[in-house]
């Protein structure tokens, strides 16, 4: 073999490079040493170990830094310090150690302890462990993504949502403490494990589960802690099973939320109120520890008992009074005053105060009771009859106008009505303003009383006669009147006779001479002559004819007409 032939063969089987000339004899006595058998401190020749394989070395020297380790190669390694576990560095101690590299940048061997180590921890776990194991592990250190776990010296990755079973808080608190985990994953050739400590608690809680399921009973008494507060009710821990107290289920008192009873943390006893064995759903009840005040509420407050209570809520349609713990009643806004038309509570009452009411009816199945505020006062509708009967003359204030009347008060509480029909005998009434004014004090007769319906009825012009009612007796057909225009419209002139009673001149009646406009013939304010054509009682209308009169007369004159100017026509005169 030449030496060129030797030097690719020595590149080839050992991965050295020779860079000098060596005679056959020098080369083949390298090869066999190479090649040699195990034997000895031969048995890690350079020739049968290669970079990743475990020696035996031996213990030959120990520095500040490092112990130098002899595993029977051409050089001695040194291992760090570090590497070592306490009580193994001692000269003559054996050693299990990794060939890192079979030779370094400088000719000597790389080696190392803590790598030996490790691949025997990973060998252990490979021939004793497998993907659902348990196995106990020490939290060591935060990563991103969770922590990390030492378990028999390897490391292992413990991911965030497998740390625990409930909402964490901070992952520090878990540092330096060691739990049973069971093994999710190994990755043989990246040689990295996953594993859950949240699947071992799962597993706990259902065993937990079952086991309480097996043992409690409806009715039984058991303490739990508060996990979790919604708004529909409270989550308890009952060691390992979930248990829902609902809000209706935490006090005989009306609550909002369950956060005004109970805070994360507490502990409550509460007893068993069903149980859901197929779905593992244990229902609570923390009230039903005590008697339900609802339970004698009749014959403890009949209709018609006098109670002291403080106001705990207002609400649109009233106010709410506890009267005893757990008892809640409600005074509605229709039962606040006699005499106020109440839309809001606030204005009789505040929360908070102290108040009297008298109980108004009880609905215990559907636990409402119902209160009364006005009721501890006379109703002033009671005797209204009596004291404002029909045919009456009262002084009334007036309140309020409305397009069909105006309302006057009788009296605090008692209001009636004045309609619009009833202002007037002999004129027509468009609106109440065209003769009240609010503020205004006026005698009326009372005309009807409605107790039930709290409504009472009055009239003006019934204070004085009905002049319709024997109007032949002062004005026949025939006759002459005379009166004051009023209003003139495109049919006619309105004119107000002596006795207050409007009659009408139609257009046609008004003069037999040609005319584009009633205004031609008269004005508002003129004092007119006229005949009386007719009398209607029924539909009080009377027609008048200042044509007819002129024609009676034989005076065809328009000045015979208009007896008389207007007020500021007569002014102007003067």
């Amino acid at each position: 073999m030449s030496n060129q032939q030797t030097t690719e063969w020595l590149e080839d089987e050992s991965k050295i490079i020779i860079k000098e000339n060596y005679s056959e004899n020098e080369m083949e006595e390298f090869k066999n040493l190479l090649t040699k058998k195990e034997s000895g401190k031969e048995a890690g020749s350079v020739a049968r170990c290669t970079p990743g394989e475990l020696l035996k070395g031996t213990i030959v020297e120990v520095t500040k830094g490092f112990v130098v380790v002899d595993v029977g190669l051409k050089s001695e390694g040194l291992i760090p310090v570090s590497e070592f576990a306490t009580g193994e560095i001692e000269l003559g101690n054996e050693v299990e150690v990794l060939l890192d590299a079979a030779e370094s940048s400088n000719g000597q061997i790389i080696l190392s302890r803590e790598k030996a180590r490790k691949l025997r921890r990973w060998e252990y776990i490979q021939n004793n462990f497998e993907e659902g194991s348990i196995i106990e592990g020490l939290i060591t250190r935060k990563v991103k993504g969770g922590l990390i776990v030492d378990i028999g010296g390897m490391d292992a990755f413990l991911p965030g949502s497998q740390i625990d079973n409930k909402r964490i808080k901070s992952l520090d608190e878990y540092i330096g403490k060691s739990f049973e985990l069971k093994i999710l994953k190994i990755n043989l050739e990246r040689k990295n494990i996953v594993v859950s400590r949240r699947e071992i608690l799962e597993d706990e809680r259902v065993c937990k589960k079952t086991e309480l399921l097996e043992h409690i009973n409806v009715g039984d008494l058991c303490k739990g802690m508060v996990k979790n507060i919604t708004d529909f009710g409270v989550f308890l821990d009952l060691n390992g099973i979930d248990g829902l107290l609902h809000i209706t289920d935490m006090t005989w008192k009306r609550i909002k939320h369950p956060s005004e009873l109970v805070e994360i943390g507490d502990e409550l006893e509460v007893k068993i109120l069903s149980i859901d064995e197929e779905k593992g759903r244990v229902a609570l009840g923390l009230k039903q520890k005590e008697d339900n005040p609802w339970d004698a509420i009749e014959q403890k407050f009949p209709p018609g008992t006098h109670v002291k209570g403080t106001i705990v809520n207002l609400v649109a349609y009233g106010a709410f009074i506890e009267i005893e713990p757990g008892i809640e009643g409600l005074i509605h806004v229709s039962e606040m005053s006699w005499v106020k038309n109440i839309t809001d509570p606030s204005q009789i009452v505040n929360k908070g105060d102290e108040v009297e009411a008298i109980v108004l009816s009880i609905q215990k199945d559907e636990g409402k009771i119902s209160l009364g505020l006005k009721q501890l006062e006379q109703n002033p509708w009671e005797d209204v009859e009596g004291r404002y009967p029909v045919g009456k003359q009262v002084s009334v204030e007036i309140r309020n106008l409305t397009n069909y009347g105006a309302f006057v008060e009788l009296e605090p509480g008692v209001d009636g009505l004045i309609h619009i029909s009833d202002l007037s005998w002999i004129k027509k009434v468009s609106h109440p303003s065209e003769i009240l004014k609010k503020g205004d004090q006026v005698d009326a007769i009372i005309l009807s009383v409605d107790k039930e319906s709290k409504k009472i009825t009055l009239g003006v012009k019934q204070l004085t006669s009905n002049p319709w009612d024997d109007i032949e007796k002062t004005i026949t057909i025939g006759d002459t009147v005379s009166g004051v225009v009023t209003k003139i419209t495109a049919f006619g002139a309105f004119v107000e006779l002596d006795n207050g009673i409007e009659g009408l001149v139609h257009v046609t009646e008004l003069s037999d001479q040609s005319f584009a406009k009633v205004e031609d013939i008269v004005s508002v304010g003129s004092k007119v002559n006229a005949k009386v054509l007719k009398i209607d009682r029924e539909h009080k209308r009377i027609s008048l004819s200042i044509k007819e009169h002129l024609v009676e007369t034989n005076n065809r004159d328009a000045d015979d007409i208009i007896i008389g100017g207007s007020e500021e026509e007569e002014e102007e005169k003067s």
